[in-house]
């Protein structure tokens, strides 16, 4: 029990809950800047919300408050990322909220933002606000984590997805076997939903050349949402009759490659609307997903969406680059030798308490979703 009773804490929880799940449609949207959600209370009821808009402006306190308007005088602002101090496109915001005449505010955690960290808060204590910081920390702390690790570790949030066969495998060992269809209907739309959610989608050069994939949201109304499209591509194989290629004019593509890649086949990429970036090796003669991932958080990009295939995933898992798993188990078994989704390190890791925490399953029509989360 805090000093605030049991009756604030609860209903500080709900009121910050609500504003978590409302940021939560900012998610893919809002790069570089986080995804943050807002609701203004008074008297118990909810008279504002807002959310991070598309680009990252206006933020969600600016967005509450124009929608509460003068309801905003007296009352508690919850917010899932403590509000800005610093001067940017707009004014600060905590000075924005001592200018409603909001009385209290209700902060879920301090941004790490060396621009802000602290600042915003104490902005607010200043003019006379109450300011509690604290609630609901840790599911704040997951919805942010794209930003805190961009402005903590320099690269974004990374979301890992595959899919295997009951048996535990991905494709067959024999590449010139049709590819496998793993999940039905109901786990594919939700891969989809989860792209969306994303600032990029990233696969490797052997998924790029296997499956010649667009890598778009291929939901009805969320076409629009299709995120930057990155190929981890060493060599610069990816094909210039490729459907990432061909589209590259509509939905933009960035291609990492290795340094020493051919600058011939560069320069044709480039022609085609290809974005093309140059990272260091790692000493096995791919590319470094540590460098990789730094040059998207230089571009903005705070949450990453892997689908790049066991190769990828097992880089990604060993590197501790992977801040959350999904597996997408399909109901029927391979049957036979197949490439496995993950190597046995990989699996370890997963399964080590002090590294992950294994979420539990849910039933996405036939299939079923396992969920990894990285201890933080």
């Amino acid at each position: 029990m805090s000093a605030n009773g049991p009756d604030l804490d609860q209903a500080d929880a709900r009121f910050m809950s609500a504003a978590i799940a409302y940021a939560r449609r900012g998610l893919g949207l809002t790069a570089p800047n986080p995804a943050v959600g807002c609701v203004i209370v008074k008297d118990g009821v909810i008279v504002g919300r807002g959310a991070t808009q598309p680009g990252g402006r206006p933020h969600a306190e600016t967005v509450a408050l124009a929608d509460a308007g003068e309801s905003a005088r007296g009352a508690t602002l919850y917010v899932t990322l403590e509000p800005c101090s610093h001067h940017g496109v707009t004014g600060p915001c905590a000075h924005a909220i001592v200018r409603a005449g909001v009385t209290r505010v209700v902060s879920a955690i301090e941004d790490p933002d060396p621009r802000v960290a602290g600042k915003g808060h104490a902005i607010l204590r200043e003019a006379g606000v109450d300011v509690r910081v604290g609630v609901c920390a840790e599911a704040a702390r997951r919805g942010n984590l794209g930003h805190i690790l961009r402005v903590t570790q320099g690269r974004p949030m990374v979301t890992l997805k595959l899919a295997e066969t009951a048996d535990g495998f991905a494709a067959s060992a024999n590449a010139h076997d049709p590819r496998l269809m793993i999940t039905g209907q109901a786990a594919n739309n939700r891969v989809q939903m989860m792209r969306a959610l994303h600032d990029a989608i990233m696969i490797g050069a052997g998924t790029a050349l296997g499956d010649d994939p667009l890598l778009t949201v291929r939901l009805p109304g969320l076409d629009k949402r299709s995120p930057l499209r990155v190929v981890l591509d060493t060599h610069l194989r990816l094909p210039l009759r490729s459907r990432l290629v061909a589209t590259a004019g509509e939905r933009p593509v960035l291609v990492i490659a290795g340094e020493g890649a051919s600058a011939q086949a560069r320069m044709a990429l480039e022609e085609r609307g290809v974005l093309v970036e140059i990272a260091p090796l790692a000493a096995g003669g791919h590319i470094d997903l540590a460098s990789a991932l730094s040059i998207l958080a230089q571009r903005g990009v705070t949450r990453v969406f892997s689908e790049g295939g066991p190769l990828v995933a097992a880089a990604l898992i060993g590197a501790e680059l992977v801040d959350d798993v999904f597996v997408m188990r399909g109901e029927k078994p391979f049957g036979r030798e197949g490439l496995p989704a993950l190597d046995a390190a990989s699996r370890a890791r997963l399964a080590d308490p002090t590294r992950f925490r294994a979420v539990d399953p849910v039933q996405v029509g036939v299939d079923r979703m396992l969920q990894y989360e990285r201890i933080i």
